[in-house]
Formats: structure tokens, sequence, C-alpha cells
């Protein structure tokens, strides 16, 4: 490995944050203007093309379309007694929100921890997402948790889906939370019972639990959607979504599409890591895309043995610290801050932004071969308006004769035959169709009622507006906690976040254990002071509306300011917390 590299290692990786100190125009301020113009030009034609927002999607895998959420890698689902009994932590969900909590409610002396997971074991993303490719597209000794808790130092600097489902496993079992983990299981109602101080719990398995202090750690992004499209339930061949891949039908090595044609539709963040791999090994690929992504460079590299041996004790902890600290500005420096204007340190970002992107334009016609392929790869919108990735090979496979981009040019696929899609009149006809279609948005009971203190379903509170205490708690639900959902901070590296969020937890419950407190709750004047700070850092810049549609802002739709992230800084929110 190269040495340089390997002093850089302990640098926290930070995405999408442009310096206006130092950006300083590269062209003239036309030139950015028109580029705006243009982002603004694609947004409104996908706005003009899918106006119902999120509705465009379904996440109700029912009926004909039950087999999109079947799980393919647990297994029968066994037959067990119902549960009927009294925990003091129950987390709903297995990914790393419940593990890294449940480690530190370890740490406290909390022994009463169950998960209750939908899966057939622990690792939320990482258990589901095994299409070929994946990978964590964050720097690996940022985003896997508790490596100083586990000893541990990732192989690589960017880590593959089976290691970090590997870690989990692993937290799990360094805590023992196998113990009482309830696998292939989902929570149906989660309700406050007052007399009693305690939450009860039912299950789709006839499960009647009850649980002192209730986590909703089900994920940001867990529940496989299909984009509503005509005929989608007419398709003779075979599909399935890429979060419940089929390796029956593909192989482990992909050589069961050796003879197939293929077709994938969705170019975001898992499609660009599986369409390499899935146009190395079809007889031919068909990309299908609506928007394409913004491709930078990966560079990944094993992780070299003589750094990890030298690495102290704490040294992810004293990496994660310095991620937190404000950057070191000079007298000069502050002072120039200090006279700049709103408007011109928008401006100067905006520009620096545009820059980036027309950066990795450029990496596209470097790469691609084919000029109009370059062109329909190329994103419109500014960075960070959809997720970012990072990837190598993702490029060059548009350069293999087998694989062909079907741009719809912001339109997106609104038609299948029995066949395969049609686009413009013309058929595709395919022997296997995936769906890269991507996930709902968190929603804080996935498959789950819950109702509070006055038996107000949480959604309903939640209908006239968010509204929680640092997105954490919300009044009315006391000793319930949620984990990366609405209002709380939004960070690229999401595990920094989760991190932030389960430590509070676990001080809090351990607050109520130490101090004799049956439950707790937020009041109502500090849940309206946390739904203030969030209306006042949302209203800052209209970005939001201004970006292309997607996940990030859903799809387009208008909301309220405090229906979204709190969007004040990692750096204030962890010191709120």
């Amino acid at each position: 490995m190269n040495m340089e590299k390997s002093k850089d290692l302990p640098q926290p990786q930070v995405i999408g944050a442009f310096d206006v100190l130092s950006s300083k125009a590269a062209k003239p301020q036309a030139y950015y203007d028109r580029i705006k113009q243009k982002f603004a030009a694609e947004r409104d034609l996908r706005l003009h093309y899918r106006p119902e927002g999120t509705a465009q999607y379904t996440s109700d895998l029912t009926g004909a379309l039950a087999k999109y959420a079947v799980d393919p890698y647990g297994g029968e689902i066994t037959l067990r007694e119902a549960i009927n009994d009294t925990v003091e932590c129950l987390f709903i969900g297995g990914g790393f929100s419940a593990l890294l909590t449940s480690a530190r409610l370890r740490e406290y002396g909390v022994e009463s921890i169950r998960i209750v997971e939908r899966g057939a074991d622990v690792g939320g993303t990482w258990y589901w997402n095994r299409y070929p490719g994946v990978a964590c597209d964050v720097v690996a000794y940022d985003y896997l948790p508790l490596l100083d808790e586990m000893d541990y130092v990732p192989k690589d600097h960017y880590a593959k889906g089976p290691e970090i489902y590997a870690h989990c496993q692993a937290i799990a079992k360094k805590y023992h939370l196998y113990e009482l983990a309830t696998f292939q299981t989902t929570v149906t109602s989660t309700v406050w019972d007052e007399a009693e101080e305690m939450w009860n719990i039912i299950t789709d398995r006839g499960d009647q639990m009850k649980a002192r202090f209730v986590i909703c750690a089900n994920g940001t992004l867990s529940k496989p959607k299909l984009a509503k499209i005509n005929g989608l339930e007419s398709f003779k061949g075979h599909s399935f979504h890429t979060s419940r891949w089929d390796y029956d039908y593909t192989k482990a090595d992909l050589s069961g599409l050796a003879d197939k044609v293929v077709g994938i539709i969705g170019t975001g963040a898992t499609a660009v890591q599986a369409i390499p791999g899935l146009g190395a090994a079809s007889k031919e690929l068909y990309v299908f895309q609506r928007t394409p992504s913004s491709i930078d460079i990966r560079n990944d590299w094993p992780t070299d043995p003589n750094w990890a041996r030298k690495l102290p004790p704490g040294w992810q902890a004293k990496r994660r610290a310095r991620a937190l600290m404000d950057p070191q500005l000079t007298a000069e420096q502050k002072a120039k801050q200090a006279a700049m204007s709103r408007e011109e340190k928008i401006r100067r970002q905006e520009n620096a932004n545009i820059d980036y992107m027309m950066r990795i334009h450029q990496r596209i016609d470097e790469i691609v071969k084919d000029k109009a392929t370059a062109e329909a790869l190329k994103p419109w919108y500014m960075f960070m308006c959809k997720r970012p990735c990072f990837h190598d090979d993702y490029l060059p496979a548009f350069n293999r004769p087998n694989v062909h981009l079907v741009d719809t040019k912001g339109k997106g696929i609104t038609e299948i035959t029995e066949k395969g899609p049609v686009f413009e009149g013309k058929q595709y006809e395919l022997d296997v169709l995936i769906y890269a279609t991507g996930f709902e948005v968190q929603k804080t009971g996935i498959y789950n009622q819950i109702k509070g203190a006055n038996g107000l379903d949480l959604n309903e509170k939640y209908r006239e507006g968010i509204r929680t205490l640092v997105g954490i708690h919300s009044q009315g639900y006391p000793n319930l906690f949620i984990m990366g959902g609405y209002q709380a901070s939004f960070q690229f590296n999401l595990t920094d976040m989760l991190q932030t969020q389960g430590d509070h937890i676990a001080a809090c419950i351990d607050y109520a254990r130490r101090h004799g407190y049956q439950s707790l709750d937020a009041t109502a004047e500090a849940e309206e002071w946390w739904v203030q700070e969030v209306i006042t850092h949302r209203g800052k810049t209209t970005r939001n509306q201004e970006c292309t549609p997607g996940y990030y802002n859903f799809e387009g739709e208008s909301n309220r300011r405090q229906d979204g992230n709190y969007n004040g800084g990692f750096r204030q929110y962890f010191t709120h917390i």
C-alpha cells in the first residue's frame, strides 16, 4: 500500500462540504447561472412527468406483489410458541441502531434487552441487501461502529457487504444480544399502558410482550418499494427486488445469467454497485434510467496491516472526535467570513458545487466512449441533491457491447408487458427484470401502530406536522425513543448520527434507572422549542425545492418546514444532544 495513503487514513471522511473562504469562481457568474437554469429545467421536466411525488411508488407489497417482499435468505419460518413476557428494553429492528445502542446499555449494566427483527438475523440493511457488488460508500473506519470496543480494523478502505454483516453478527455475539432476540417477527402494535407505565407489544407471531423502554430502530430506508408501472404484474419472465436478490436464479457468481437478457430499473446507489457485475455476467443488460447518479472516484485499497497494528487504543473515538471539531480559522479568515453577506456565501457555495459537478461530467466524457451515452449519464443537479455515488467500474461498464443504457429522459418506465418494459413504443424483451427502485423513506412505524399515553396514534399526531425533541422523543409517548427519524440531523455517514443518538438514549435510560424514575417524557415546551429549531434551520435556503426529485426531498413534494431533517449542522446537533 502507498505510504502516503497510509498517512491519510486517520482523517475522517468529509462529503459535500464547500469552503466559502477559498471558493473562488473559476468562470464568470453568467456561466454558473446558465448551469443553474439547466438544473431547474431538468428538475421541472421530472416534476411534470411525475407530479404525484412519493405516491408514484408503492411499498404495499401484498397480493401479486407479495413475492417482492419475501425473505430469500432466512429459510422457512419455523413454528414457535407465542412469547408472553416482560423485558426492560425492546428494540424494533436489528440493525446498527439497535446494536450500538444495546452495546452502550450493556456498559450501563442493563441486562434485559430484546431485539425483535423481521429478518432472520441481525444486520438490518446489511442483512437484506446482499446484491452482487454490495459495499458501503462511506470510509469503513468511520462507518463501522464500535471498532474500538470490538478490537477490529476493517479489511479495506471501503467495507464490502459481507464484512459489514459479519461485523453486525460479531457485535450481537459480544454483547449477548442473541439470547433474547426474536427473529422472523414483525411488531404490529405498540401501545402505552398508563397504569403500568409499560409498553404492550404485539407481533405477527401472536406474541404479547411488555417492555419498559421501546426503541424504534427500524432504519431510515427499510421497506422495499416499487414504482407504480402499468402492467408491472403482467411480466412473464423472472423478477425480483435488489434487496431480495434471487441467487437461486442468478447463482452466486452470476453464471446463471450467461444466456439471459437482463433488465434493471433504477440507477441509484444500489444499481451503481450491481450493474458492473451484471454487465460482465449477462448475455445482454438493459439499464433503464430516469435520473443519473453522480459518480465520483472510489479509489479503494486494502488496509495497511502495519498501520492497523500501530493503532492506539481508542483510535476510532479520537477520529470521531476530530470530525466533530469546528474548523480552525485564523483571525483573518474569521474577519473575512464575518464581512461576507449571506447571499455571497450561498453564491460561493453554489459555484463551488457546480464546479464539482462539472468535474463529474468531465470524468464521464473521459471514460464513456459513446458520446450519446456519456451525455445521458451526466447528472444535472447540485451535488447532494441525490445520494452521491463513488465507483470505479460503473462508468466503464457502459463501454461493454452488451450493456445498453435506455435513458428515459426523466420520464421513467411507464409500461411493462408480459415480455418486458416498453419505452417510446419500443418493446424490450427480457428474461429477467430487476427492480433497483429503493425503499420507502423512513417512517417511525413501518408495519407498526404506535399509541401513546393519550391513545393517540403517533402517525395521527404527525399528521399536523412532525413534533419531536431532537428527533428522538415525542411528547405523550413516554419511554419511546426513535432512531434515524425526522427532525434529527442528516449525516452522509449515518452511523455517526446513530451513535450520537444511541449514546443519548442509553444515557437517558441509565438516568431513569439510577434515579428511580419509572418513565420519562419530553415536555410540550421542549418539544415546541425543537420544532422551532428545525423550522428555523430548514428555511435558510431554497435548496430542497430547487433539487431534482429524489428521496432526499420526498420526490419534489411540497412539505412543511418541520417535516424533515434538522439542518443546523451535525456539530450543533451533537451539542444539543
